[in-house]
């Protein structure tokens, strides 16, 4: 098919080339040659009268046109998925979807997992995905490669639609063997302590230590620093050890294992979590069904632990 004398199949390659900006991973992704890649290359350049991809160095890089291109490119392909593709009047329980939803570990225990025993009673061949926070969630997201993002608010876009899920506070957590740790804790003893952590992504600051440094001018010592919040409690155990966690997710584990929460010794900033999706995917029927699943366990979720 053709518009304006392009070839709109050459979209789905421009889409790619753009984003991987190297021929060889373009062309695996594609299931074409090196040499076929380059063809479509070649007609790309002469349609848009621009090289594109400009060898610099060892690497490929986007011509300011190509970098302009990249978003409308992506809006396109992204319409045309959920406008035409997409069965509008999908009935659910025969809807074999497949979501990619980007959530951390502690989102997953506290609100995810009933969130997917929920939609599996009413579209049981409905599947999912669930996908690590990393550096780049937005561009994900922008990219079509997540359907659903669930994350605190400093990774929110006001590019795309989201709503506010629910609000929780930070807890202190300590072995119940560690008896250097009374039932009060200052902010002193607080920063004398070794602390376990979890963080995402590359050379990203725990929130909490952020915090601090912004309020008190200080940090915690960590002493270590794990990729998720679930192997926090474990690392604390038979320890003198403590973590901030929040409460939902410390509560969960605190009932199986001999874990104490204390109240951390300052008042801690609240966490809000988000829920957003691309702006293209907003009248997706069955995507808005997904929503409306996460939004009712939301709903019934235990209230947030109080110290």
């Amino acid at each position: 098919m053709r518009f304006e004398h392009l070839d709109l199949n050459l979209l789905v390659a421009l889409d790619i080339l753009l984003e991987e900006q190297n021929i060889t991973r373009a062309a695996a992704r594609l299931h074409m040659t090196q040499s076929a890649t380059s063809g479509v290359i070649g007609r790309l350049r002469t349609y848009f009268e621009d090289d594109l991809l400009v060898q610099v160095g060892r690497k490929m890089m986007l011509t300011p046109l190509a970098k302009q291109l990249e978003i409308p490119v992506r809006e396109i392909l992204l319409k045309i998925q959920t406008s035409i593709t997409t069965k509008h009047g999908e009935n659910i329980a025969e809807s074999k979807r497949h979501f990619r939803v980007m959530a951390s570990d502690y989102l997953i225990c506290v609100i995810f997992a009933e969130v997917i025993k929920e939609a599996n009673r009413e579209a049981p061949f409905v599947t999912f995905e669930l996908v690590s926070p990393n550096d780049s969630p937005l561009e994900m997201l922008m990219h079509g490669e997540i359907d659903l993002m669930i994350a605190p608010e400093h990774y929110i876009s006001t590019q795309h639609p989201s709503q506010l899920l629910f609000e929780e506070q930070h807890v202190c957590v300590v072995w119940e063997g560690n008896t250097s740790i009374g039932e009060k804790l200052t902010l002193e003893r607080y920063l004398e302590l070794g602390h376990i952590a979890a963080t995402f992504g590359r050379n990203r600051t725990p929130g909490v230590d952020e915090w601090l440094m912004k309020q008190y001018g200080c940090s915690r010592r960590l002493e270590i620093v794990t990729h998720d919040f679930s192997t926090i409690p474990s690392l604390i155990m038979g320890t003198e050890r403590i973590a901030t966690m929040l409460s939902r997710l410390a509560a969960l584990y605190a009932k199986v294992l001999p874990l104490r929460l204390i109240r951390p010794p300052v008042e801690l900033n609240t966490m809000k979590e988000f829920m957003a999706w691309h702006r293209s995917m907003d009248r997706d029927p069955m995507l808005r069904w997904l929503r409306g699943k996460v939004v009712n366990t939301i709903q019934h979720l235990d209230a947030p632990l109080v110290l």
